[in-house]
């Protein structure tokens, strides 16, 4: 009996979760003038938004900003993860960490809105940066995703064993040596999984982008938040279904990728047991 109702519970958060995205797949084809009302099979707005420039210049703006964040989100979130896993006594440590954790817990809205004023007394100050757009963008979602990339990778380094670290340097490697080759490749998987999810977020942010971009530089959320206010067209159910195939496509890429180290690390443990 309980072996059936958790069955009913899991398989009703997954129709919970994916039947949205699937409608929406489905209705990527709809040939009618509304995105909520079926007109008929067709490719037709599939055709149009090939030639939609809105769409298309919002689609690649967020995808090199999403691209560019999540980049130096893990690189400043393996950082943070090594301060904290590392370093477990130094004075401000305590400090540091409520920092690290502030933009999980704070609304975006006020970081949307602090972030904006930053960058407006900077230019008042010092004439940078000129005008918002790509690099304030960049900067914003860098210093609030950058907290999720060290909170994923921070729990893979705390879960390291320290003494293969300790072998690799009674072998004669320095501490840079022992980051680069030891660990750098035993946190891989936690690299990609922190890349991934803060790659997803810029890409899906809102909130604070409307505080940071400029003329010129327009995300393709906020181009879907703009047109919102005239009626939606398909055209917005078939860039929805072109992002989901790609990030699909992504995820089962490093899935398959994580699934093929752990085979060889596998191979290679009792070897060296």
């Amino acid at each position: 009996m309980m072996s059936r109702l958790s069955k009913t519970w899991l398989w009703s958060g997954y129709a919970f979760l994916y039947l949205p995205i699937l409608w929406l797949v489905v209705f990527s084809f709809n040939g009618g003038q509304l995105a909520s009302l079926w007109g008929g099979f067709s490719l037709r707005w599939y055709r149009e938004t090939v030639h939609d420039a809105e769409i298309i210049d919002g689609l690649l703006c967020s995808l090199k900003i999403a691209f560019l964040s999540a980049s130096a989100s893990v690189v400043l979130g393996t950082l943070a993860g090594w301060v904290m896993a590392r370093y477990t006594r130094f004075k401000g440590r305590s400090l540091f960490i409520a920092h690290i954790n502030a933009p999980l817990v704070v609304p975006e809205v006020i970081t949307g809105v602090s972030l904006l004023l930053f960058f407006v007394s900077t230019q008042k100050l010092f004439g940078l940066p000129g005008e918002r757009g790509l690099f304030t963008i960049w900067v914003g979602h860098t210093s609030i995703f950058a907290s999720y990339a060290a909170v994923i990778i921070h729990s893979r380094l705390s879960a390291l064993d320290r003494s293969i670290e300790e072998a690799a340097m009674d072998l004669g490697a320095r501490p840079l040596q022992v980051f680069f080759l030891v660990v750098l490749p035993m946190i891989s998987q936690a690299l990609m999984s922190a890349w991934l999810l803060t790659f997803t977020l810029s890409l899906d942010d809102v909130v604070s982008t409307a505080f940071l971009s400029g003329p010129g530089t327009t995300t393709l959320p906020i181009v879907i938040f703009s047109r919102m206010r005239l009626g939606l067209k398909p055209s917005v159910n078939v860039v929805a279904t072109l992002t989901v195939a790609v990030v699909a496509a992504g995820i089962v890429f490093a899935t398959l990728w994580m699934a093929r180290r752990e085979r060889l690390r596998n191979r290679v443990e009792p070897v060296g047991a």
